[in-house]
């Protein structure tokens, strides 16, 4: 068995020890989410937690860990009786982003369960983390139905498996921990509230710090062994004043006084629902036992919301979780009540551990050319000479039409066009590959019934063989790869226009966002195109490049469309099941080197022939139109639609799917 790196040899991240720390003091904080770039500690920090964690005293021979002075009387290995029990260590499990259904619920035996009607279950993950540790990593990559059962589990502390009639239930208790890096993607919000605490980690930029965790990494990997041994006095002394604050906890007083801090907070933040109240009042609690004192002061309250509220606050999808702290001050001292001048400075370091460092505020730094006009450029139509804008401010995003793929695919489960999955509704019955997931009853007993009396069948059961039995295949929804192709030349450059492209292109990455997609960025302007952002399930990171696009110069609009299929072309071997929707956005003008609208038409070509489905967002304004992008979109067998039939209040017909011969077969072909 491999030696863990011990927790108390981490250098620095001291919010993510506190995170961790508390949880083990109180499980009923309910987890930790730890937010930060590759390479900061977060997966060592949680591995080296459970060698700190008390021994689980679990009835013998139990799978699903009962307690032995309480046992669950439902527990599928039960009845057990009370008394007696064994102790051992406090589990870790490990949650795979690619686990299935049945890896983490359990899997009952169907054939048995028909044929005998024997309830045989083979318990999965959520049952070895019944009274440990839950570790997703990438928990953000974590597919939609895994979330759902996480969901479901970690809300009524019980698992339910169910196929067809059969049912077990056991009990799944656990702390939930997460690592994620927010370059890959956000989580919904569901599972956000789910997580007790939030903290964010970053490498530090200090040279002495770097150096001494280069220095023990190094250490722990030519001797783990030795290297663990050497911080075995510290790791002894960490868990003694674990299990001393866990006794202490049940004797920790949350007055009145601070139990009004935190409601006014919540409420000042306005978070939603009363999970966030309970969360921090019990982190407040566990924060005062930590110290080693019986009550909640201030500075507990304080260090509570900073870890309980950033990842619960309202805001928009593309705004960094954090708190304004000096408002969070305020509210505290507004709702100090008599005699808060005896408690220590809220702006210090107190008992109950550091601050989070860096949280963003409430509203994230705005970057371009401010609200008022470019000085001495023209506030309408295109810049004078055609030379390069600052960067336009995007327009308020809103609610776009649904734009999906033609035809059923077989990608990342998601919520944009039609595809065959684990998970919606049933469409057929077919022959399992590999091991049965979802059954078909009704097909499989159709299946078995000519050959009962072969078989031997005397009794009421149905005698089944595995050649019986039929998966269902069901239909549901896929995430698409979304791919902009935004001009960013002069003849997008009047600002009130730039700034409803931008507005539009936002509310389109919203839509992605909300429906699971990868996207990726792709800008043209002047004589070339490029890569803004590779494809990516980060969608705020493509807001960001967006933000801080220029404009000006020509229209290589040729170019933009074969980097499109340079970009989509690699994608299509790095993931061939996640189907493309590209999105040029475009006044369809074409201008810069020998016959460029020609040369435009021949790219577009390109991608109609390659199946990609398509859609071009028509920029053009004025009372005369060209039609440009409306003859780009025939060229590459698309749809055309304009800024104001985007809309989805739009008197416009909604927009169902986006035209194009994209279907798997024709793609493999």
């Amino acid at each position: 068995m491999s030696t863990a790196y011990p927790f108390t040899a981490i250098v620095g991240q001291d919010d993510l020890r506190l995170g961790l720390l508390l949880n083990a003091v109180s499980p009923a904080v309910g987890g930790v989410l730890v937010r930060g770039e590759k390479g900061t500690a977060k997966s060592t920090a949680v591995r080296a937690l459970a060698a700190l964690m008390p021994e689980v005293p679990v009835v013998a021979g139990c799978r699903f860990s009962c307690d032995p002075g309480a046992p669950d009387p439902a527990c599928p290995d039960g009845p057990h009786e009370a008394g007696g029990g064994v102790s051992r260590a406090a589990r870790t499990v490990e949650l795979p982003v690619g686990a299935s259904e049945d890896r983490l619920v359990g899997a009952l035996d169907i054939e048995r369960a028909l044929a005998d009607g024997v309830k045989a279950f083979e318990p999965g993950l959520l049952a070895d983390a019944h009274r440990g540790i839950l570790y997703v990593d990438e928990v953000n990559l974590l597919h939609d139905h895994l979330v759902d059962l996480l969901l479901d589990a970690a809300a009524m502390g019980a698992s339910y498996v169910e196929r067809e009639g059969v049912s077990v239930r056991h009990a799944a208790r656990f702390l939930l921990v997460g690592t994620m890096n927010p370059e890959e993607g956000e989580l919904r919000p569901q599972l956000l509230d789910r997580f007790g605490l939030t903290v964010e980690v970053a490498a530090s930029r200090e040279t002495d710090q770097r150096v001494e965790v280069v220095r023990r990494r190094l250490a722990y990997d030519d001797d783990p062994a030795g290297f663990a041994g050497r911080w075995a006095e510290e790791e002894g002394a960490l868990r003694e004043r674990i299990v001393a604050a866990r006794a202490l906890l049940p004797q920790v007083a949350l007055g009145d006084r601070a139990l009004r801090q935190i409601a006014a907070t919540c409420a000042a933040f306005e978070v939603d629902g009363m999970r966030a109240d309970i969360v921090m009042a019990r982190t407040a609690t566990a924060l005062a036992a930590w110290a080693g004192r019986t009550d909640v002061l201030a500075e507990d309250v304080r260090q509570a919301a900073l870890l309980a509220l950033p990842h619960r606050r309202r805001r928009n999808p593309f705004d960094a979780p954090g708190l304004d702290e000096d408002r969070l001050d305020d509210t505290l001292q507004q709702n100090s009540g008599e005699g808060e001048g005896d408690d220590p400075d809220p702006d210090g370091p107190g008992g109950g551990g550091q601050p989070p460092q860096g949280d963003a505020p409430d509203t994230p730094p705005q970057s371009g050319a401010g609200d008022g006009d470019t000085p001495g450029l023209p506030s309408q139509g295109r810049p004078a000479g055609g030379g390069e804008q600052q960067p336009v401010r995007a327009a308020e995003p809103y609610r776009t039409k649904m734009l999906s793929v033609p035809g059923i695919g077989e990608g990342a489960a998601g919520r944009r066009s039609r595809a065959r999955t684990e998970h919606g509704r049933t469409t057929g019955a077919r022959r399992p590959e590999g091991a049965l997931t979802k059954l078909h009853l009704a097909a499989t007993v159709q299946a078995a019934a000519p050959h009962q009396h072969a078989r031997g069948r005397t009794g009421r059961g149905l005698v089944v063989r595995r050649d019986d039995l039929r998966q269902a295949t069901r239909e549901g929804r896929e995430g698409n790869l979304v791919l902009f192709v935004v001009d960013g030349s002069g003849s997008m450059a009047a600002r009130q226009r730039m700034a409803a492209v931008k507005g539009a292109v936002l509310s389109l990455l919203l839509d992605a966002y909300q429906r699971r997609d990868k996207v990726g960025l792709i800008t043209f302007r002047g004589r070339t195109a490029e890569v803004a952002l590779p494809p990516t399930s980060s969608v705020d990171a493509a807001a960001a490049r967006l933000e801080t696009l220029p404009t000006g110069g020509r229209t290589p609009l040729a170019a933009g469309l074969l980097r499109a299929h340079d970009v989509l072309r690699v994608e299509r071997l790095r993931d061939p099941s996640r189907r493309p929707l590209l999105v040029v956005v475009t006044d369809g003008r074409a201008t810069g080197g020998p016959e460029p609208v020609a040369l435009a038409a021949r790219a577009a070509r390109l991608h109609e022939a390659q199946g990609t489905a398509s859609v071009v967002v028509d920029c053009e304004s004025g009372h005369v139109r060209l039609g440009l992008a409306t003859a780009l979109a025939r060229d590459l067998g698309g749809t055309a639609v304009t800024l104001d039939e985007l809309r989805a209040d739009s008197i416009a017909g909604l927009i169902r799917d986006v035209r194009g011969t994209n279907t798997p077969s024709r793609r493999a072909a």
